[in-house]
């Protein structure tokens, strides 16, 4: 049975601070919601409470990191981000340090906590900071590495992820290497490029095509927005010709945005481009299901758009 992506995260904090102890973990009054207060009981030397502060804990883990420590601080995503986003630019960004952010309940995954914490704007917000990494998680192994390498590679590094469990997409950790996205489904006629959850819901879409028709579906994970893996994305442009971007977030400033400059840069021919996701929406309280579906995002949105897509020649 698979763990909620909230314990994997946890879980790997302690793995991290039992092996390195300049390990920090900072939390914004969320450690219920994160599964950290085991943390904070076995390590109380190496966890801070900032409270209802974001901005604060992101200039606490700034000096932090001046003084050599290596923090990890969390909280939704939209405060994670959005809230405190001057503090990661400058006393993070700006000031070379090493800050390690995971932004929780990204986009829908919010569900019923609603429009006010669900964030659709972040993955753009942190592409605009200079040599930031970000990661959009799509299984628990990818959360594992992404935690892992954040630990090693200097700078701001963003975690995106849901709290909830998701379905296993790889075997390990070993299958994983950040910066280069995972070609989940092969296929001649239409690429599918997505990140986070979409990923699951986009080889769904891939079966349905498939089952209904004589086209291929080559379906990747790139789980890492930033930096890009341009060669995989030029690659599979040229063999399909059709690519679509699916996210979990705005498609202003996110993963579509991204593949969508690469391709332009590079000079390939495309039958067909899209990006799909959230199109100048606010957030909403609804369950997962309800929501996908809203924002055109759900397994059978996705192929009714992709049908409408090959049916154009």
């Amino acid at each position: 049975m698979s763990k909620e992506l909230r314990v994997i995260h946890a879980e790997m904090l302690m793995e991290l601070a039992e092996q390195h102890d300049d390990v920090m973990v900072l939390e914004a009054d969320l450690m219920g919601s994160v599964s950290t207060r085991k943390f904070a009981d076995a390590f109380p030397k190496n966890f801070l409470q900032c409270g209802i502060a974001e901005a604060n804990m992101i200039g606490v883990a700034s000096g932090l990191s001046a003084v050599g420590k290596v923090p990890f601080v969390h909280s939704f995503g939209c405060f994670a981000t959005r809230r405190c986003y001057d503090q990661i630019f400058l006393a993070g960004g700006y000031a070379g340090q090493h800050i390690n952010i995971f932004g929780s309940d990204a986009g829908v995954t919010a569900v019923t906590n609603g429009g006010t914490h669900m964030p659709f704007e972040d993955t753009g917000l942190m592409r605009l900071v200079p040599n930031a990494t970000i990661v959009d998680v799509s299984d628990e192994h990818v959360l594992r590495a992404a935690m892992r390498h954040a630990y090693h590679r200097k700078g701001v590094n963003y975690i995106r992820s849901t709290r909830k469990d998701v379905p296993a997409l790889y075997e390990s950790e070993s299958d994983i290497e950040i910066g280069k996205g995972n070609v989940l489904n092969d296929g001649e006629t239409l690429t599918i490029i997505a990140s986070g959850i979409c990923v699951h819901d986009a080889l769904e879409a891939a079966e349905i095509i498939e089952n209904n028709t004589d086209a291929t579906v080559a379906v990747i994970d790139m789980h890492t927005i930033k930096p890009l893996d341009t060669e995989l994305v030029v690659k599979y442009a040229q063999k399909t010709g059709r690519v679509i971007t699916i996210e979990n977030h705005n498609t202003i400033g996110g993963l579509g945005d991204a593949v969508a400059s690469e391709l332009l840069s590079s000079g390939v021919a495309l039958k067909q481009f899209h990006k799909l996701g959230v199109n100048e929406q606010y957030g909403q309280v609804g369950s997962l299901d309800y929501l996908k579906d809203a924002y055109g995002i759900s397994a059978e949105r996705i192929a009714d758009f992709c049908f409408s897509v090959l049916a154009d020649k």
